[in-house]
């Protein structure tokens, strides 16, 4: 139990994992504020200190993967919330995503299909103004220079 736990240990405990603790031994969600102040009471810490510190808090909360931000506002531990799927909505999303596709695929144009526009190119069709300065040097040629 925190309240049981002394000064020095609670110190050595990141904010974060005493919010857990807290947490845990309390089992109501609270928000970001209040748990801030119940870690500051049992830390001994001064009104500055809270006020400092809190943000770095707020992030430690916001990154670590033991709590959760409710949609009223208030975090709590993961563990004490499940995901619940319906398995009939994913079908549904994804037949309506197929639908989607073929709809877009329907508007295009032959001009704004790409794939058409060069599978009929040959490297005849490759060389045009941009490379006909270009020409084909063989190893004889570069060992002389050298």
């Amino acid at each position: 139990m925190l309240s049981e736990m002394s000064k020095e240990s609670l110190e050595m405990l990141s904010y974060a994992k005493i919010a857990e603790l807290y947490l845990k031994e309390n089992k109501k969600p609270m928000n970001t504020a209040d748990l801030f102040k119940e870690v500051c009471k049992l830390l001994d810490l001064s009104d500055e200190e809270y006020q400092e510190r809190i943000a770095d808090f707020f992030e430690s909360l916001t990154t670590s993967k033991e709590f959760i931000l409710l949609s009223d506002g208030n975090w709590d531990l993961k563990i004490n919330h499940s995901v619940k799927i319906d398995i009939d909505d994913i079908y549904e999303e994804s037949d309506s995503e197929e639908d989607t596709d073929v709809a877009y695929d329907e508007n295009i144009s032959e001009e704004d299909n790409y794939d058409d526009d060069y599978s009929d190119n040959t490297d005849d069709d490759l060389l045009d103004d941009d490379y006909a300065d270009l020409t084909i040097v063989d190893d004889e040629e570069l060992e002389d220079e050298n």
